[in-house]
C-alpha cells in the first residue's frame, strides 16, 4: 500500500524553511566568514628579489618586544600579544579609543628559503622580515667524451 502525505500547512512550512535557511546557521556560518576576513590581522606585502623574499606587516603603535616570530614545519608565524598596561595612581582615563588586539598571521615558506638566516626589523610601524633564499648549486659545465 502506498502512503501519500499531504502538506496541511504549505505556507507555514515555506516560511519555516526560509527562516531556517536565512537565520538558522547564523552563528556558525557568519563566525567562519568573520574569521576568514581577519579584521585583527595586519595587512601584508610580500616582495621577491633574486636573493630573498621581503615580508612587510603594517602594525603601527606597537613595541617590537611584543612580537613573536616562529618557524615550524615550513610555516612562518608572526604574532602579537598585547601586554597589560601599568595603571598609574591618580591617573584616570576618560576616553579610550586606542585598541591593540592580539593577532597571528601564518605564511607557508618556499622550500628554498634559508630559515637559519631570517632577519626581522620593526621600523616606523612596519615589521619587516628578510627571508633569504638558499644558494642554489649552479650546474657546472661538463665535457662528455665520445667512445
Amino acid at each position: 500500500m502506498t502512503h501519500v502525505k499531504f502538506n496541511n500547512r504549505p505556507l507555514a512550512k515555506s516560511i519555516d524553511s526560509l527562516f531556517d535557511e536565512l537565520i538558522g546557521n547564523f552563528p556558525a556560518s557568519w563566525n567562519n566568514e568573520l574569521k576568514n576576513l581577519s579584521f585583527n590581522s595586519p595587512a601584508a606585502n610580500i616582495h621577491e628579489t633574486n636573493e630573498a623574499y621581503h615580508l612587510e606587516l603594517i602594525a603601527p603603535g606597537r613595541n617590537k618586544e611584543d612580537f613573536k616570530i616562529n618557524i615550524e614545519n615550513g610555516v612562518l608565524s608572526v604574532s602579537f600579544e598585547k601586554k597589560d598596561e601599568n595603571k598609574t595612581e591618580g591617573y584616570k582615563t576618560i576616553r579610550r579609543e586606542f585598541s591593540y588586539q592580539s593577532f597571528k598571521r601564518s605564511f607557508n615558506l618556499d622550500e628554498n628559503v634559508d630559515t637559519e638566516n631570517i632577519q626581522a626589523k620593526y621600523d616606523n610601524g612596519v615589521l619587516k622580515l628578510l627571508l633569504p633564499k638558499k644558494e642554489q648549486p649552479k650546474p657546472s659545465a661538463k665535457q662528455i667524451n665520445i667512445q
